[in-house]
């Protein structure tokens, strides 16, 4: 089993969350209305997760690498006491003009040094995220100490294949009209081995990882392809393989219920 990961390159465009702005929610042509789309599909997954294992409506989230509030808006209108984080400025202020319960807090924060105490949440959610930083372990493992014994640890990444650098790095660039340079590097990908070895030493037991892939039978997806725009009503789906993306959640060890 392999536990160990590329070093991360010094290349990495973070500069891109910072020239977003209403791009978040609107713009068609570039990656970002895949996510758009990506969190249509994840979100409700969380959600209903969420509600099988009974956490509470009002249960404490925490959104690590928010961005534009995708997922925490969408949490908040259902009720949870939700908080974000990142560190694009400017990414939080279109979260919070998009915030419509106003309750969602947003805050400027480092991912490996959260500003929150120990057993803080019952739920961090780390969804496209870990394959953005470089060093996903030392995120991982501050995600497990603020959250609570018996808490809910939320995954979503790419795995490190041949496959995945096609259809999310390659792919993307050649079809998707807009697209920032080095929004992705596949040496960043994080192997579906590597991030349980992550969640083991910070004391979260992986429960269920599914993989993710897009509906490439859909109409919406020809449309992609011809046009370089992504519908709105472009779709993703759970697959049997994890070989492109994938979607789980693990459980801080230790009683539920414990603060």
């Amino acid at each position: 089993m392999t536990t160990t990961r590329p070093r991360a390159p010094a290349q990495m465009n973070y500069d891109i969350y910072d020239q977003l702005g209403e791009r978040w929610y609107e713009d068609a042509t570039t990656p970002f209305a895949l996510l758009r789309a990506e969190s249509r599909f994840r979100a409700p997954w969380v959600l209903k997760t969420l509600r099988a294992l009974g956490e509470p409506s009002r249960c404490r989230v925490l959104d690590v690498g928010c961005g534009g509030g995708l997922l925490s808006n969408g949490l908040a209108r259902e009720g949870f006491d939700v908080t974000g984080v990142d560190l694009s400025e400017p990414s939080l202020e279109v979260a919070r003009r998009h915030d419509a319960t106003g309750s969602v807090r947003y805050l400027k924060a480092d991912a490996y040094a959260l500003p929150f105490g120990d057993g803080s949440f019952d739920a961090v959610c780390a969804l496209d995220f870990l394959e953005h930083v470089g060093d996903p372990a030392r995120a991982v493992a501050e995600a497990g100490r603020v959250l609570r014994p018996g808490g809910l640890f939320f995954f979503y990444t790419f795995n490190r294949t041949l496959l995945s650098r096609l259809l999310v790095i390659e792919f993307v660039e050649r079809i998707v009209k807009d697209v920032p340079p080095n929004l992705h590097l596949y040496s960043m990908f994080v192997k579906p081995e590597e991030l349980r070895a992550m969640c083991d030493r910070a004391g979260i037991g992986v429960r269920e990882v599914r993989g993710v892939r897009p509906d490439v039978l859909s109409s919406a997806f020809l449309r992609l392809l011809v046009s370089g725009r992504v519908p709105d009503s472009f779709r993703f789906e759970f697959t049997d393989s994890l070989a492109v993306a994938y979607l789980g959640y693990g459980v801080r060890a230790g009683p539920a219920g414990a603060a």
